[in-house]
């Protein structure tokens, strides 16, 4: 099953987050299918820049959003 998720790219204490559609079974930081957008959490406003289409694309066909990645998505809804 494939999810989109966030996959931490961040050094210690710096995180900085990815969104991608990976294999339910590869781990966090590994193998993934496609770069969907990124977010920072550092930045006041927080940037938050995700490629609609294509998330949208995925979903369509059977991904599923984790729940961080929807409460995300949702706010710039």
């Amino acid at each position: 099953m494939v999810k989109i998720r966030l996959t931490r790219i961040g050094s210690k204490k710096r995180p900085f987050y990815r969104i991608i559609a990976a294999d339910s079974r590869s781990p966090r930081d590994g193998k993934f299918l496609e770069i969907l957008g990124f977010y920072d959490p550092r930045k006041k406003p927080h940037i938050l820049e995700v490629k609609t289409e294509r998330l949208r694309d995925w979903v369509q066909n059977g991904a599923q959003l984790t729940g961080r990645v929807e409460k995300l998505i949702s706010k710039i809804n």
